[in-house]
């Protein structure tokens, strides 16, 4: 199993979000996601984050909070364990991203964006602060949910 991490940074009522459009062969190719990617060698869910979070925005968080841990079962592929967190506190200057294209997106606006189904699901969750849960989501070998489940019970 995999592990990543994936953050929303967050400010003026809108996340920071990440095109994915500049890489080939890009399981997120065209979507809308947030800032993360995969654990190096001896890293923390924390130190993956932050690590990610400044090559791919050259900002520095200063106030994570860990929401989730999202479990993500692809049939015929990999499966991935990945830590969420918000952030509303950083510093830097935003800097270009070799994965696509950053921009500031309303809250309001999220929605109407190409997104992966399951993360409209914890996004919703994080939106609300509702506190911490766990996910699993099930996606089949096209890319669609097929099953969720929230804290263990079946929500999809």
């Amino acid at each position: 199993m995999r592990n990543s991490t994936l953050c929303y940074i967050e400010s003026d009522g809108k996340y920071l979000m990440l095109h994915r459009v500049k890489k080939e062969n890009d399981v997120n190719r065209d979507k809308w996601i947030g800032i993360g990617g995969g654990f190096e060698e001896n890293e923390s869910p924390e130190d993956c984050i932050r690590r990610e979070m400044y090559e791919e925005t050259g900002l520095r968080p200063e106030n994570l909070k860990l929401r989730s841990v999202i479990t993500f079962v692809i049939e015929g592929g990999e499966c991935e364990q990945m830590f969420l967190f918000k952030c509303n506190r950083f510093t830097g200057n935003l800097t270009e991203c070799e994965e696509g294209t950053l921009e500031w997106i309303r809250k309001e606006d999220i929605y109407a964006l190409d997104l992966w189904e399951g993360d409209r699901l914890f996004l919703r969750k994080i939106e609300n602060d509702c506190g911490f849960f766990t996910m699993k989501l099930v996606y089949d070998s096209h890319g669609t949910l097929v099953s969720a489940e929230e804290n263990g019970v079946k929500i999809l």
